[in-house]
């Protein structure tokens, strides 16, 4: 049966390397860090690492490994398990309390990864007689969670409030029972950060909740590392948030959706993705209790990330690039033809800084970049080191 689409498949594959889109993986033959050695797929050896979600610099932390590897010994390797068959550990709760207490929210659930949090959430608490009005540049999970569900689907221009009051009028005088706005806290390819505040006036003249993918916020913005709602002091008028442990709080792996307690409630019974899917491994619940212990006193942390950005972005420009504009830690640089981004970044990696080039489907078609992204774990030579070489790669792509 195979060998009857075989060729489909190679020619489809033939079309995405003939396009620039290819995307290769690097494999590193080191811990995750500011500094990774690459062992194939590029310039073997150690390079600066600007293209991971590692924001914090923590997923090497002595003291959340050493936390990983008590949790080890006392909790067991994995469980074996569904939550509500025998999956459920007394770490599971505390780390779900604390990310209540953390987020400002009644409860909290937790996942395998954010992304089946999103494909949870939507089919969940909403049906046909509901509608969902969501961010164009969302991230691929909510809009797969939303495909999941029966509800009306409406999508407003990325963080444009008068388009989004259109779509809620349409969806009140459609009659839709239950209206849920659904937005990134963080657009992650563009560092982009939703107008939380607007969000929830609209919200509140519409009668809407309000959920919000905080993925690539949580830990490092906002005052107390709380994320969006706290940077835009709305915690307590967002009625849902989503997030990993994936990022900032660590870099492993694991989701949650922190929301009212009906909801989390609601979720627990019916919640498909949460009722299928093995439990979160207890060494990343434990490890993460750690991570949550060293954000309490994690100014410094965010202080160092919010200058390495700085100064990145003030570089870069003063250099000529076309760097999308913000103060948040992911730095996208407009290079437009996949194949040129490409390049650029192989040009990189040769010069010891590893980079990926972003292409279509993952931004749109026109629009490829290199999303760098900065860590507290970089130096200010770091830094430079990168815009200089960001400097030499422009100028071997001219030659």
């Amino acid at each position: 049966m195979f060998d009857s689409v075989r060729d489909d498949i190679r020619a489809t594959l033939e079309e995405i390397r003939e396009a620039g889109l290819h995307k290769p993986e690097r494999v590193i033959g080191t811990p995750q860090s500011a500094t990774v050695a690459v062992t194939s797929g590029g310039r073997p050896g150690e390079v600066l690492n600007f293209c991971a979600n590692n924001y914090l610099g923590l997923a090497d932390n002595p003291e959340i490994v050493a936390a990983a590897h008590e949790a080890l010994d006392r909790w067991g390797y994995g469980m074996a398990s569904v939550r509500f068959i025998c999956g459920t550990q007394e770490v599971h709760k505390e780390l779900e309390a604390r990310l209540s207490a953390f987020l400002g929210q009644e409860d909290t659930i937790l996942y395998s990864s954010c992304f089946d949090a999103n494909g949870g959430v939507f089919e969940t608490i909403l049906d046909a007689e509901d509608a969902v009005i969501s961010d164009a540049l969302n991230h691929a999970s909510i809009i797969d969670g939303i495909r999941l569900s029966k509800a009306r689907r409406f999508r407003y221009a990325n963080r444009d409030m008068e388009d989004l009051e259109r779509r809620l009028k349409e969806a009140t005088e459609g009659g839709a029972r239950r209206k849920l706005i659904v937005t990134d806290g963080v657009f992650s390819m563009d560092g982009y950060v939703a107008p939380l505040a607007d969000i929830c006036d609209l919200a509140e003249r519409y009668d809407a909740m309000v959920m919000v993918d905080d993925s690539h916020a949580v830990g490092f913005v906002g005052p107390g590392g709380r994320g969006t709602p706290e940077l835009h002091d709305v915690m307590d008028r967002v009625d849902i948030i989503t997030g990993t442990l994936g990022k900032a709080l660590g870099g492993a792996s694991g989701g949650y959706v922190a929301a009212r307690a009906e909801i989390v409630a609601l979720l627990r019974q019916r919640s498909r993705p949460y009722l299928f899917s093995n439990t979160l491994a207890p060494v990343i619940a434990a490890a993460s209790l750690k991570v949550l212990d060293l954000l309490e006193s994690a100014g410094d942390l965010r202080e160092r990330l919010n200058a390495n950005t700085a100064l990145f972005r003030s570089r870069m420009t003063e250099e000529g690039f076309d760097i999308l504009p913000g103060d948040h830690a992911i730095a996208p640089v407009m290079i437009g033809d996949a194949a040129v981004a490409g390049r650029m970044a192989e040009l990189l990696l040769e010069r010891g800084v590893y980079v990926i080039g972003f292409s279509y489907p993952v931004v749109p078609q026109g629009q490829a970049r290199i999303r760098v992204q900065l860590s507290a774990a970089h130096s200010t030579e770091d830094v430079n080191r990168a815009v200089d070489a960001f400097v030499e790669a422009r100028a071997a792509l001219a030659a």
